[in-house]
């Protein structure tokens, strides 16, 4: 259980509410134990009557009275248990909205490159699946585990105090049922490590099945999908069988045994009865003793079924929360962000793959300026922009933000200083509006709309049903193209930042439509360091500064009119650009 141990910050957190219900646990358990011993006392007083020694109005007497204290204890046992209940099970959905919270901020803490390596199903079962099993283990394990504990410790010393032989009997049993208990545990364990792991697969496959479903229908892929995911689902059968094959050996066990100290009961209890030993009332009284461990002995089985999956479940979360981000925030102080910006000898190669994005460059933008970046598919544009906001650390080299090293900056501030709309537009499954001011959650509507206008996209929007309340699919799969890119330009414009990082962010709209929105851009980010991503010189040419890159390397770096006299790369893109628009 040593996975297991991640969770004592919790019971600690909520050791009063825990301490209570174990206590409520104890108590109810202790009612129960009431109902035999009256059994027991009730037989006996009719066995006295039938020997002649209390008449019948006494008999009857002592009967009712004992039946009221049998029903008053089950009924105190009753409200104990639902309060029991209510105290346990309760901190079991506090611990588990804690976990839930924990690992989803450590994803968040997490580096770009973790998300490169794992897959978006592995994590959402991880922090769903997984942590369901690990509530299990914070809430019924513990208040059945309880409730175990407290019926041995005090049913066996009293089955031992008013019977020894016959408790001898009654109990023979258990110790076969503890060594089959611990040798069948072992192998769920490994068993439901296996499923876990099983049901990861299955949640990514689906995941990425519904994300891309646009493209499986318009490839007609379904049947393959359907066969795809009859393999995997007959793959996660067999290993759920094997799981279920296991477990099935634990009732049946339980059953047989406790079976059995029930005929050593009525045998051995009925010699012990003949030759005038015990009561008849005592016999009665050890039935209802065994038959009330039969629970508490079968739970054996189940709550070590419980114990390894968390054990199991726990441990794959612990994998996820041990792992530390590559990108850490060392600055604990704000630290303003104004804007200039200046690569040294920058060279950059991505982890996973071994790719050299950036070869030894060196550039500087001025606070306020507007900067383009050209280059072809590869050449390393993106990634400067990844590294200004230090998703990623350079191999080699050094950023300076405003003359200060960025890994001196506070990545906070860093980062909200910095309003970016990639290329690959993301939206969320919620309004326009809502998408809109994700940039600035305060916004007032006459701001979104200024933006959307400004962005070129208001017009649509007005034209939808709902108009800004309209609610996107997920990724934004209800706009066209061209839609979710502007819709994402007019967030960053919300957001006011003192840097902007288009990257290829006008790509799906026709050339009008840009030149309207970079005429937008121009008024709305003067004084604003900007950074302009594009395969088309019309997105550049009115920059302060355009860098030219090839291979990873700066290749022609000036201004438009500068480069546009200078053979190279950006005079004949250029060129090339103009005659298509000519023709």
């Amino acid at each position: 259980m040593k996975e297991l141990k991640h969770l004592n910050k919790y019971f600690k957190k909520y050791w009063l509410k825990l301490l209570v219900g174990i206590v409520i646990t104890i108590i109810a358990r202790l009612f129960q134990l009431v109902l035999p011993t009256f059994v027991n006392k009730s037989i006996s007083s009719v066995d006295e009557f039938l020997k002649g020694t209390i008449d019948k109005s006494e008999a009857q007497s002592i009967l009712f009275e004992y039946i009221l204290i049998i029903v008053g204890a089950a009924l105190l046992s009753g409200f104990f248990t639902f309060l029991m209940r209510q105290t346990i099970i309760n901190v079991s959905r506090y611990i588990e909205y804690d976990l839930k919270n924990e690992v989803f901020d450590h994803y968040q803490y997490l580096s770009l490159s973790f998300y490169k390596k794992n897959r978006t199903g592995d994590l959402m079962n991880r922090i769903s699946e997984d942590i369901n099993q690990v509530r299990m283990y914070a809430g019924p394990a513990i208040m059945y585990g309880i409730q175990t504990l407290t019926l041995f410790a005090c049913l066996i010393p009293l089955m031992f105090i008013k019977a020894p032989k016959l408790a001898l009997y009654s109990l023979l049993p258990l110790p076969i049922l503890s060594v089959l208990i611990y040798q069948i545990s072992k192998i769920i364990h490994k068993r439901s490590t296996i499923v876990q792991e099983y049901l990861s697969e299955l949640s990514t496959f689906t995941q990425e099945v519904f994300s891309g479903v646009t493209v499986i229908k318009a490839y007609a892929l379904e049947p393959l999908i359907n066969e795809e995911l009859q393999t995997i689902a007959a793959q996660g059968k067999d290993k759920s069988m094997r799981l279920a094959k296991v477990n099935a050996w634990f009732f049946p066990l339980m059953i047989l045994l406790i079976g059995i100290s029930n005929i050593f009961v009525i045998y051995m209890g009925g010699k012990q009865y003949i030759n005038g030993e015990i009561g008849a009332g005592l016999i009665a009284e050890f039935i209802l003793y065994v038959n009330m461990l039969t629970w508490p002995v079968a739970i054996v089985g189940w709550l070590t079924t419980i114990v390894q999956r968390a054990e199991a479940s726990q441990k794959r979360i612990n994998e996820f929360l041990k792992q530390e981000p590559e990108i850490k925030n060392e600055v604990a102080t704000q630290t303003p962000i104004r804007g200039k910006i200046e690569f040294k000898n920058v060279s950059f190669t991505y982890s996973d793959t071994e790719i050299t994005a950036l070869k030894n460059i060196s550039f500087v933008i001025n606070e306020g300026e507007t900067t383009a970046i050209l280059g072809k598919t590869g050449s390393g544009k993106s990634t400067i922009l990844d590294l200004i906001a230090r998703l990623y650390d350079v191999t080699s080299g050094e950023i300076l933000i405003d003359d200060v090293p960025i890994q001196k900056l506070n990545l906070t501030d860093l980062r909200a200083a910095i309003g970016a709309v990639p290329q690959d537009a993301f939206l969320f499954s919620d309004s326009i509006k809502n998408n809109i001011k994700f940039g600035k959650h305060n916004a007032t509507e006459e701001e979104v709309i200024e933006v959307a206008k400004n962005a070129v996209v208001h017009d649509n929007i007005i034209d939808f049903s709902k108009q800004y309340e309209t609610v996107l699919g997920e990724r934004g799969i209800t706009l066209s193209g061209g839609q979710k890119q502007r819709v994402s330009i007019a967030r960053a414009l919300l957001k006011d930042p003192q840097i902007y990082a288009f990257d290829d962010c006008l790509s799906a709209v026709d050339t009008e439509t840009e030149e309207e929105i970079l005429n937008n851009l121009k008024k709305a980010s003067q004084h604003k360091t900007t950074l302009i991503v594009s395969h088309r010189v019309s997105s550049a040419k009115n920059a302060n500064k355009i860098l030219v890159l090839e291979d990873g390397k700066l290749l022609q770096e000036g201004t438009h009119d500068i480069l546009n006299e200078t053979e190279g790369y950006y005079k004949e893109l250029y060129k090339n650009q103009l005659s298509e628009k000519e023709s």
